[in-house]
């Protein structure tokens, strides 16, 4: 190996070029050295001059500022990567796409392979693109030159938005002339504004609807209802219900904007799982002995530590097991169920109710989402429930296992996995 280590050309190029930096101040040294003993008779002394000088020529050398040259790149060095523009669009995620002036396909990266299936290199675009503003987009850019962008909805093989721009790559000859189709991939961006809207007009059609009921019956009271004490006594107390139900749509409404917020923080307190829900099952113990429902309990004895926020957590199974209570009432009974297997902590709540229909169970989580709307509305539901605890757990890294037999009840998990400080 040699003495100047792995990194000794450097080394090596570094200290040659200090000293072309110094080269007048080491030709004035030696002229001064030179003269020195030339002149002097004792040979200490000359010694003594000659190390002052050359003292002094690091020093100042060392003190010479430093000329940073531009970094160019090295063919030889392996440091550096050479890219073709070929490589570089292989690597991209987007769909891209080059064709010529005849519409015929040049170039499909392995992002549009995947995403268009059926266009392959030496095809013509625009038998894969039929779409009428795809077609436009292309012949337009192809008239003047001019990059445009268009919204284009892609059906099969499943639904995806993209954002498809076309620009011209070659401008020497209008024969040769070579355009980039590009997709950027707008599906996830629509989803959530399509769930937006649907929230919007969903949290307006829930608040709409108790408000015409009050402003109905407060227009009744003032007029044909004024001295009629049994109605005004009805109509008080129904407008108390539907202001009730305003006010708890209201809660979860805040609730739910509240755990989105905190989506992002990671949970790092330690509770006892088994205490939260022992005061859980206890809470809730008059609204099931009301229902004619009884709550047994399976919880493991002893502390169950979980990483988690204890008010969230409290939160999730109080929902879980008043809608276990409420929608399985018909079973008289409800199982609070904590094991712990392995690494794994799972909460399972079971109700002998009627049980869910396959076909709804994927979409129980989603905002407003209802089964049966009148029951929801009856037992006093927002169809939120469900989704703030998707939420909370999404929060906490656990997941929610749902399983139902038509007549035979539902059970509703929470899996907690590896816990790690």
């Amino acid at each position: 190996m040699s003495i100047w280590g792995q990194d000794g050309s450097g080394l090596r190029r570094r200290a040659l070029e200090r000293i072309i930096r110094s080269r007048f101040i080491l030709a004035a040294a030696a002229f001064i050295t030179a003269l020195i003993l030339g002149v002097s008779e004792s040979w200490w002394l000359s010694f003594a001059v000659l190390m002052i000088v050359l003292v002094s020529v690091v020093v100042v050398s060392a003190a010479l500022p430093r000329t940073e040259k531009p970094v160019t790149a090295d063919p030889g060095d392996p440091a550096i990567f050479h890219l073709s523009g070929q490589q570089l669009a292989a690597q991209l995620p987007d769909p891209l796409i080059i064709f010529d002036h005849e519409g015929t396909i040049l170039y499909v990266n392995p992002a549009a392979s995947g995403a268009f299936r059926s266009v392959e290199r030496g095809g013509v675009l625009m038998l894969h693109f039929r779409a009428p503003e795809m077609q436009s987009l292309v012949h337009s850019v192809m008239a003047d030159g001019v990059a445009r962008s268009v919204d284009y909805f892609e059906r099969v093989p499943v639904e995806r938005w993209y954002s498809a721009t076309v620009l011209l790559l070659d401008q020497a000859r209008a024969g040769d002339r070579q355009y980039l189709l590009s997709f950027r991939d707008q599906t996830e961006a629509r989803r959530l504004e399509r769930m937006r809207s649907d929230f919007i007009a969903n949290a307006s059609h829930e608040l709409r609807t108790p408000l015409a009921s009050l402003s109905g019956f407060i227009e009744t009271l003032r007029g044909p209802a004024r001295k009629d004490e049994a109605a005004r006594d009805n109509f008080l107390e129904i407008m108390q219900k539907q202001a009730e139900r305003m006010a708890r749509l209201i809660d979860d409404l805040l609730s739910l904007s509240r755990i989105e917020m905190k989506a992002h923080i990671a949970v790092k307190d330690q509770v006892d799982l088994a205490a939260i829900l022992n005061h859980v099952a206890d809470s809730l113990r008059p609204v099931a002995s009301d229902l004619g429902i009884t709550i047994e309990r399976d919880i493991d004895p002893g502390p169950v530590n979980v990483l988690g926020d204890r008010d969230e957590l409290t939160q999730v199974f109080q929902n879980l097991l008043e809608n276990a209570c409420k929608y399985g009432q018909s079973g008289k009974r409800v199982i609070l169920e904590l094991k712990q297997t392995g690494d794994m902590t799972k909460v399972t709540v079971q109700d002998f109710g009627p049980g869910i229909p396959d076909e709804h169970i994927p979409r129980l989580t989603e905002r407003f989402y209802r089964i049966d709307v009148e029951t929801s509305r009856a037992q006093k539901g927002t169809g939120l429930g469900l989704a703030i605890v998707k939420h909370i757990l999404t929060r906490h890294r656990a997941r929610l296992i749902i399983r139902s037999q038509v007549g035979e009840g539902s059970s509703f998990t929470v899996v907690f996995g590896p816990q790690k400080v």
